[in-house]
């Protein structure tokens, strides 16, 4: 049936993105399986993944970070460890074409749903997992939150960018930035999105571009931060 070779072909396309290939396909095929299509399904190992995934990126940035305390660490990886970072990454990944969902999920566009895609990500970790070992899946996890590590802002202690703007904008009594869905490129989850990010009476506003709304604005938040802080530097207290 062609339905099943777009998922094959969905899923040789992740093994992949993951560096990863099954050796029983079968454990791939249910951490994609969200409940609404089977019995089945990806829950179970959703539990496993998430555990796998915080304590990769918790060693990570452990190894990384060598002089930040704890708290100063959790905060890191709460800002990397998340639905949206996850559901980013899916969409990098094209999950959703490798998704087993219901009817009703299909028809009201579960396949590009921020928590579904999260949800698989995890559970594909515990795939790899059960499927070879823990070894195999913490590489996993290294392998697609390696260039995130390294562009953690420790300027800003790991805040995302649109809390570091509004922060920023807060302490110098400036109204909250406003944000905007521009363009929406393309069609279902290989859709793109432009935002604009419009810093009121500054009179600056910046775009940018991303597979998801939210990797887009904090994209625009980001150019708007540099921006401001250039133009709107602090006064150092004496």
């Amino acid at each position: 049936m062609k339905s099943d070779l777009i998922k094959q072909q969905a899923h040789s396309v992740i093994q992949k993105y993951l560096g990863y290939e099954f050796g029983n396909i079968e454990l791939l095929k249910q951490a994609l399986t969200h409940r609404s299509f089977h019995a089945k399904n990806n829950e179970r190992f959703e539990f496993v993944g998430d555990a796998i995934l915080n304590y990769t990126v918790a060693k990570m940035l452990f190894e990384a970070f060598p002089k930040l305390s704890e708290g100063e660490l959790s905060r890191l990886r709460a800002n990397l460890v998340n639905e949206g970072v996850l559901a980013e990454i899916a969409l990098e990944m094209n999950v959703g074409n490798g998704l087993y969902l219901g009817a009703g999920e299909l028809k009201s566009g579960g396949f590009r749903r921020p928590s579904i895609l999260a949800d698989a990500m995890e559970a594909m970790f515990a795939a790899v997992s059960f499927d070879a070992d823990f070894g195999s899946a913490e590489k996993v996890v290294r392998r697609l939150f390696a260039e995130r590590v390294k562009r953690v802002d420790l300027k800003n202690q790991g805040k995302d960018s649109k809390t570091a703007l509004q922060e920023a904008l807060q302490a110098r009594r400036m109204a909250l930035p406003k944000y905007r869905i521009e363009e929406q490129i393309g069609h279902a989850n290989d859709s793109r999105f432009v935002i604009s990010c419009d810093l009121g009476e500054t009179g600056f506003i910046c775009h940018a571009e991303g597979v998801s709304r939210k990797a887009a604005e904090q994209q625009a938040a980001k150019t708007a931060l540099e921006w401001l802080v250039k133009h709107y530097p602090m006064k150092r207290k004496k």
